[in-house]
This record gives C-alpha cells, sequence and structure tokens, in this order.
C-alpha cells in the first residue's frame, strides 16, 4: 500500500515562505508524476501544480505561477512544493497526490493516491 505524508505546512503572515513535503512509500515513485492539490473552507479541491516523473516538466496554476515552486528527489521519494510570497488565499488544507503515469496533469483523477494534507494558513 502506498503512503503519502505531506509536511510544512504552518501559519505564516502574507508575504512569509513555506515548504511542503510529501514523502511516500512504493515503489512506483520515480516513474509517475506528482502532483499538489489545495482545497480551502467550503471551495472544491484545486490544482496548485505537478511535476513529471523525471522533474524534466512541471506546470501551475495561473494563480501561484512565479511564487510557487515544486521538485521532487526519486531516490528519497520526496516531492517539495517551494511557496513564496504568500497571501491569505493561499490558505487551504494542501494535498500532496501521486499520478497513474508519468505525465502529470491538472485533473484529480489523474492521481491515484492521496495524503492526508497539510493545513497552510496566511495572516494578513
Amino acid at each position: 500500500q502506498v503512503q503519502l505524508v505531506e509536511s510544512g505546512g504552518g501559519l505564516v503572515q502574507a508575504g512569509g515562505s513555506l515548504r511542503l513535503s510529501c514523502a511516500t512509500s512504493g515503489r512506483t515513485f520515480s516513474s509517475v508524476a506528482m502532483g499538489w492539490f489545495r482545497q480551502a473552507p467550503g471551495k472544491e479541491r484545486d490544482f496548485v501544480a505537478f511535476i513529471s516523473w523525471s522533474g524534466s516538466s512541471a506546470e501551475f496554476a495561473d494563480s501561484v505561477k512565479g511564487r510557487f515552486s515544486i521538485s521532487r528527489d526519486n531516490a528519497k521519494k520526496t516531492v517539495d512544493l517551494q511557496i513564496h510570497s504568500l497571501k491569505p488565499e493561499d490558505t487551504a488544507v494542501y494535498y500532496c497526490a501521486m499520478g497513474w503515469s508519468g505525465f502529470g496533469d491538472r485533473k484529480s483523477s489523474a492521481y491515484r493516491y492521496w495524503g492526508q494534507g497539510t493545513q497552510v494558513t496566511v495572516s494578513s
């Protein structure tokens, strides 16, 4: 059974930075895409970013482009989301997800396994 565990969330002031990490188990990590999604209170879960199996390609939601970056370490089976210039509207539970294939997608249905999430709260 594959497990994904997010960490790094917390309470931060607007303009601050956070680094979210996702640790995974299982043998398939290095061959699949990884994604980050987020869900704000009362809203649907939204795409944030994905990175391909090799790390050679990544995409970001328009709302985070230029402020967020994503990276992965296939040897350690981890994927990180670096967040800069945080805004109150970034407040959400952030979820790590493991894709069905090596190429990322913005749709949540393209992801097979999900973590429990980590809370990010940005104060104004």
